[in-house]
């Protein structure tokens, strides 16, 4: 196993990887400086869009040349011709102190995304999905920060937790009618170095990868919740993962370079670089797009 930095743009917080089959591009986000980056395998290439505030994730379009975005204040078509940015669908007006966070696509092409309490102490953040027509439904609530959703290979679970919780959920998942449904306790976290679950993925084995923020490691977990192998970063705010390249054994790693609140800790020279993680004999599996 090899950890290469990728690009060092040192993204303020840096989030939401996805490897796009199609166009053999990574993608990520800085979210709180609102922007969305594109490179190469090799990092190569590089092209940004700026988006109309904070950014909590992205997923790519079935129809057309760009994406859905979750931002600070609603669901957003972002347009990578034209740089614009279309509102759909604000689920939480008149409500300041939260904004959207993690989300990802179903292989039925909906998308599922957080919101989270802006001070992470408060329970005011809920789970929305928002469906190919653009409809968007509350499927669950009362969550202090939204991070991590993802889905096993036969789209039978879908994984999402709180990151305060200190657990990893799953939920029975309907990939037909997208309902989710009898939420448990798939992993408790081990927070006893200040670490919490942030963004996560499945690889193609059905095993859980999370990044353990704050606390430099990430964590892959077997099908039954248990830890199956640690692995050590360079760098302490680590926040999200996707598998890429073009034989999907690419393990990319997203960082943060200044911590949301004074509370969280510093870090060092790598910090909010994106990480290529080679060598790992594992593959991912394609994120899905959005759309019908």
């Amino acid at each position: 196993m090899k950890i290469d930095v990728l690009i060092d743009v040192k993204t303020t917080l840096g989030e939401g990887p996805i490897w796009d089959v199609e166009q053999q591009r990574l993608y990520f986000i800085d979210s709180m400086d609102g922007r969305v980056f594109r490179c190469t395998e090799t990092g190569g290439e590089v092209r940004a869009w700026d988006v109309p505030g904070k950014i909590g994730s992205m997923a790519l379009r079935k129809d057309g040349n760009g994406a859905i975005v979750a931002l600070q204040n609603g669901f957003h078509l972002l347009d990578f011709e034209t740089g614009e940015c279309e509102l759909l669908h604000d689920p939480e007006p008149g409500m300041p102190e939260t904004r959207l966070n993690d989300g990802k696509a179903d292989r039925r092409g909906r998308f599922f995304a957080g919101s989270m309490d802006t001070g992470e102490d408060s329970p005011a953040g809920s789970l929305y999905r928002v469906d190919p027509d653009f409809s968007v439904t509350k499927v669950d609530e009362r969550i202090v920060c939204s991070n991590g959703p993802c889905f096993s290979p036969d789209d039978k679970t879908f994984y999402f937790q709180d990151t305060w919780s200190g657990e990893i959920w799953a939920y029975d998942y309907d990939i037909e009618s997208g309902a989710l449904s009898n939420r448990r306790t798939f992993a408790k976290v081990d927070g006893s170095n200040g670490g919490a679950a942030d963004g996560s993925t499945v690889d193609a084995e059905g095993y859980l990868w999370n990044a353990l923020v704050y606390d430099s490691k990430i964590v892959r977990y077997a099908p039954d919740g248990t830890v199956d192998r640690v692995i050590e970063m360079p760098v302490k705010k680590v926040t999200s993962m996707n598998f890429g390249g073009p034989q999907m054994d690419v393990l990319y790693v997203t960082s943060m370079a200044k911590p949301p609140l004074p509370r969280f800790p510093g870090d060092g020279p790598l910090r909010g670089s994106v990480f290529a993680i080679t060598g790992l004999g594992i593959k991912g599996v394609p994120e899905p797009r959005f759309g019908a």
